[in-house]
């Protein structure tokens, strides 16, 4: 047990060194085969900070739009620090953490007022805004001030693993290792698109779960996994934990034109943004209708019920949805129209596509 702990801290310090021409022909490769995409227009650090925190979590396609039209609403750090966080969160409506947005603009109210509105240029200040980890900050340092600074994220680990063959399965230590790995190679000029050729390589050739294209990659012969026959092995995987399962009851809550929305609590999941009201468990018809009455809705009958399931991170939403008619709007909601609760107001995917 004590020789393998050694032996895996001592590949965590000294790894492998990757192939010196991995720079050269990473980057020939990505010369003709990048993508178009808006945040690849220029070097903007602002640009490229809202892109990568959009892409966490979620896919390319789905983020071009979004991305377009926050830049539209906020174009500078300014515009986005002087923003109202609902406003803010309306836009990011749908993409889901919403932490991600809140952070956003803590970071530029911090570039304003620390920095004078220039985005700091270095990793380590980088990596002291709100909602920028390693990666990002190695992101914006390489991509947009050429520093030679990687950005390790899983599909980077994805190629890197096949390459040098790593059979790492702690997370932390195989990203140790990467990083290191990749330190070493960086290239005097073009950082930023060596950075930028990683993340594209791991997206559309070295994909996962053995549908890699070897036969499309630039540094196939240099590959250990595809000469060992390991692609669909690499990166080892983790046994990911089970989510946990929570059943809620959510009402429509129907009266006239209107319908009952909440803010929710400041702190925990979807914090800040609105819902629709809703109770933990699964209630019956005639539950559901006591409920509503005790809210001073003065309910009439329920138009029966949806049952949906949304996925979160970490917790499953077992959903029990309620259309009730009432009488009263109590002023512990507030009563909005279809299209103000469209226009005003973030509501989460969860609640959203209960409507």
């Amino acid at each position: 047990m004590t020789d393998n702990r050694k032996k895996t801290k001592q590949t965590a310090d000294t790894p492998a060194a990757l192939p010196a021409a991995l720079p050269r022909l990473l980057l020939e490769w990505y010369d003709h085969a990048a993508r178009v995409l808006p945040w690849r227009k220029d070097h903007d650090p602002y640009h490229i900070w809202v892109s990568e925190i959009m892409l966490q979590q979620t896919g390319v396609e789905f983020v071009i739009n979004y991305y377009v039209r926050f830049l539209e609403a906020f174009p500078t750090v300014k515009a986005l620090a002087s923003a109202d966080e609902q406003e803010v969160l309306k836009l990011w409506e749908g993409l889901g953490y919403y932490t991600r947005a809140k952070n956003l603009k803590k970071a530029a109210e911090i570039i304003i007022r620390v920095y004078g509105g220039y985005f700091p240029e270095t990793y380590k200040d980088i990596l002291k805004l709100p909602g920028i980890g390693p990666y990002t900050a190695g992101a914006i340092a390489s991509i947009c001030f050429e520093q030679p600074v990687p950005a390790v994220d899983g599909n980077v680990e994805r190629v890197i693993s096949r390459i040098a063959g790593l059979y790492t399965a702690e997370k932390n230590i195989l990203k140790k290792q990467v990083t290191v790995m990749l330190s070493d190679i960086y290239p005097d000029k073009r950082r930023g698109d060596l950075t930028q050729s990683l993340m594209e390589l791991g997206a559309l050739v070295c994909v996962p779960n053995g549908a890699a294209k070897c036969g499309n990659c630039p540094v196939s012969e240099h590959c250990m996994a595809l000469k060992t026959d390991a692609v669909s092995l690499l990166p080892v995987r983790q046994n990911k934990p089970v989510k946990k399962r929570i059943k809620i009851t959510v009402f429509l809550l129907v009266c006239g034109e209107n319908l009952a929305i909440r803010h929710r609590n400041k702190g925990g999941l979807l914090s800040g943004l609105w819902e629709l009201p809703n109770v933990e468990g699964h209630l019956t018809e005639n539950t559901a209708l006591e409920t509503a009455a005790y809210w001073g809705t003065r309910p009439s009958a329920v138009g029966g019920f949806i049952r949906r399931k949304h996925v979160f991170t970490h917790i499953i939403w077992d959903i029990l949805c309620y259309t009730v008619q009432c009488a009263e709007q109590p002023p512990g909601f507030t009563w909005t129209d279809r299209r103000s609760l469209a226009d005003l107001y973030p509501i989460p995917t969860a609640f959203r596509k209960l409507l």
